[in-house]
């Protein structure tokens, strides 16, 4: 059956398997049961009957090979058991085709096998039926779903993983059409998800398989080339090894030498990166010292050191401060004969198990090393942070978009001011570092210091930063962050906290809205949300749609519905139950309807956020007779009450056009535009500004033409003015400056700074 990738099962008609077929899936499950030393009797008997489940379910069907459908999920199960996974893991690595292929049933699953199998299967089968197309939308869904499945439980992303890579082992039986996009699928998203949990091995297996099917050419004249090479260093790298040996003998060291080859994916890729000839990658043989404990590695750093001369600048300490998927291992570089560069990787067996099998090591080192928890920990931070992510992004483009950014992660190492040690993205700034430390540090965080020095919040850290954040009780994250974290936690919390703030905002003022509009129906005030009024709430919103009270109101805030439709609707609700108008307060309103400003008119001061823009084509400020323009999903935008935009909606949308005023008091400065236009001379620029300063009006932007120099030139200014009367002020000391021949307002249907 097609796994995952939709591909290599390739599956004819059901036959009647061949005796030498039947043979071949009875060995492959010896092999299999083979494996199982590391469980007890009544694990691997259970083991046995989902096989003898699968086998019969799967009879008949046949892989693209011509080998037993079978042999596939034993194959798979193979894998997870070479990762000592536990029973339940390796009974769904049998039964994972079972659903979607052969009509099995979950319920039947369960009261087989238990629940907790049954949920495996029933989360890989939804991975299996996930569709990477190349739109985004689409895309963006099945990674969401994917990545959710196995921050729920890990054992599913470890059995898809052991399944695609047997997939991409069998993808030469696969017609050769349907090689390069499920290797581009392999590259894209299955080895990167293998990295980011520790899984080494298979990553770089899945690298070489997606890259020898992707770019078959290149992959065989790279293999060439290291196959020349090899044979052409054979003896120096045989030379070294022994040197190597003959040394830690001396020293006394018990060690265990083996070699490591950089794999063709990684030699090409650095190749394309670093725009190198092959020649030029002196890196391609290493080897691994594998030492009894940590104090062992820096011993035998000493003793390697002893022998050859160390590469300047190479030598990594990924001990001290691990790698983000928990990697940790001693890394240096040294000129052996010939003026070869050989890497040495030193490492103790536990970091090694981890090194190759990452978050799987959980299983494969506790039975034997039970006092090592640093593999329980492995992958479950970023996996958490993955459920963190999902609670505040719903949609599904937005999830993906967090969290590509850290499947690739190319870590930096900073510290706090108590020295602990921090592994933050590469080109993660200040508010990643915050957001990182707590979310309600982010949130509050108003500056920030590195080394000691003041710095913006923008700033991009390096490695061996010291960080330290200030932050403010009524600070709150700023919109213009998203503009450069890096981190999807940074960026979700950030999206989150706006979105909460907008929604509160438009709710108060869908309130405001319909209490105004239920005035003119003759309603005092809002009937509340209590057990009286449930039932005629409950009408309302399925007249509207909405699921809550306050999703209706905050659609109202938003534009989504218009006040007064609703209002005339509550109205005939509460009339049903013998709730009469008040005929008084209907004059009163319909008597002051031709007013701009009503008795219930929306009272703006400058506090309103994300649920009040203040139009950018006429820019209103204190002092200015305005209209308000409920925008469908925009929330209130206000105008100037002669601005043409405005007058243009007004003209389409009457309806959506309500009553707003100005408070007495308003709490910020506004943004309004001014042209002044000037004789071209030295320092004019300056003397304009200092114009401005002297009345306390602050430039947020200018603006100048961009023909050459003239006479005469216009200078287009946006100035932060507190109300009519300080830019009039403005305006006047403006007039009065040298060289300016003209100073006016920018309104609608001129051109804005």
């Amino acid at each position: 059956m097609p796994t995952s990738t939709g591909q290599p099962a390739g599956r004819k008609a059901p036959v009647v398997p061949t005796p030498a077929a039947a043979n071949a899936a009875a060995a492959s499950f010896a092999a299999l049961t083979a494996k199982l030393d590391y469980l007890d009797p009544a694990d691997i008997e259970q083991v046995r009957q989902a096989y003898r489940f699968a086998d019969e379910a799967h009879l008949g069907q046949i892989r693209a090979s011509g080998e037993p459908y079978i042999t596939h999920p034993i194959a798979v199960a193979a894998r997870c058991a070479e990762w000592k996974l536990d029973a339940q893991a390796l009974m769904a690595a049998l039964l994972h085709d079972a659903i979607e292929d052969c009509g099995v049933t979950k319920p039947q699953l369960i009261e087989r096998f238990g629940a907790a199998v049954a949920e495996l299967v029933d989360g890989l089968t939804k991975l299996d039926k996930l569709q990477f197309n190349t739109r985004e939308e689409s895309q963006a869904e099945s990674f969401r779903k994917m990545l959710l499945a196995m921050a729920r439980d890990v054992r599913v992303i470890l059995i898809k993983l052991a399944d695609r890579t047997h997939n991409m082992r069998t993808l030469d039986d696969v017609p050769r059409e349907k090689w390069g996009r499920t290797s581009r699928e392999t590259l894209d998203i299955y080895a990167p998800i293998a990295h980011r949990l520790g899984l080494n091995a298979t990553y770089r297996e899945l690298q070489e398989l997606a890259f020898r099917h992707l770019q078959p050419w290149r992959h065989g004249v790279l293999d060439k080339a290291v196959q020349k090479a090899r044979s052409r260093r054979r003896d120096l790298i045989q030379k070294v090894q022994r040197e190597v040996e003959q040394a830690f003998e001396q020293a006394g060291m018990k060690v265990r030498i083996a070699g490591r080859e950089k794999t063709l994916y990684s030699i090409y890729r650095k190749m394309d990166e670093k725009h190198l000839s092959f020649a030029q990658v002196t890196d391609i043989y290493g080897f691994r010292v594998i030492v009894p404990s940590i104090t062992d590695c820096y011993t035998a750093l000493g003793v390697l050191h002893q022998m050859y001369k160390p590469v300047p600048g190479r030598f990594k300490d990924h001990i001290a401060i691990p790698k983000v998927n928990g990697y940790q291992s001693l890394h240096t570089t040294l000129v052996g004969p010939s003026g070869v560069n050989v890497e040495f990787q030193m490492r103790t067996e536990a970091m090694h198990v981890v090194a190759e099998s990452g978050v799987a090591a959980h299983w494969l080192y506790k039975a034997s090393h039970p006092e090592s928890d640093n593999s329980e920990r492995l992958g479950t931070k970023w996996l958490q942070s993955l459920l963190d992510i999902q609670h505040e992004t719903r949609d599904a483009a937005e999830f993906w978009d967090h969290v590509k950014i850290d499947l690739f992660p190319d870590a930096v190492y900073v510290f706090t001011p108590k020295s602990q040690i921090m592994a933050m993205p590469r080109g993660a700034t200040v508010v990643d570092f915050a957001y990182s430390i707590h979310s309600d540090v982010g949130d509050r965080t108003v500056a920030a210091k590195i080394n000691g020095v003041q710095v913006p919040l923008r700033t991009e850290l390096k490695n061996g930063d010291v960080i330290e954040v200030v932050t403010a009780a009524v600070s709150t994250p700023n919109p213009a962050w998203l503009g450069f974290v890096r981190t999807g936690r940074a960026r979700s919390k950030i999206r989150h906290h706006l979105k909460t703030l907008a929604q509160a905002e438009s709710q108060e003022l869908g309130e405001k809205l319909l209490s105004q509009a239920l005035r003119a129906e003759g309603i005092k005030q809002l009937p509340p949300e209590d057990g009286d009024n449930a039932a005629l709430w409950d009408k309302l919103l399925r007249f509207t749609g909405n699921r809550t009270r306050q999703e209706l109101l905050t659609d109202l805030g938003l534009g989504k519905r218009i006040a007064g439709i609703v209002a005339k609707r509550l109205m005939t609700l509460m009339a049903e139950r013998g709730q009469k108008p008040d005929a008084l307060l209907i004059t009163r309103e319909r008597f002051t309807a031709h007013e701009n400003v009503s008795q219930g008119s929306v009272v703006l001061d400058g506090s309103e956020n994300a649920s009040v823009q203040f139009a950018a084509c006429c820019r209103p400020i204190p002092g200015d007779p305005i209209v308000g323009y409920l925008g469908r999903g925009e929330g209130l935008v206000v105008h100037l009450d002669d601005c043409a935009v405005a007058r243009r909606l007004q003209h389409k949308d009457a309806e959506r056009f309500i009553g707003v005023d100005w408070s007495d008091e308003p709490v910020r400065p506004f943004e309004a535009g001014v042209l002044v236009t000037v004789q071209n001379s030295k320092g004019v620029l300056a003397r304009v500004a200092s114009a401005l300063a002297s009345v306390e009006a602050d430039i947020t932007h200018v603006d100048m033409d961009d023909e050459r120099a003239q006479d005469a030139t216009d200078l287009r200014f946006l100035i932060a003015v507190r109300d009519r009367v300080h830019l009039d002020a403005v305006m006047r000391t403006l007039k009065r400056t040298p060289s300016v021949m003209r100073a006016q307002r920018l309104r609608a249907g001129r051109s804005a700074a």
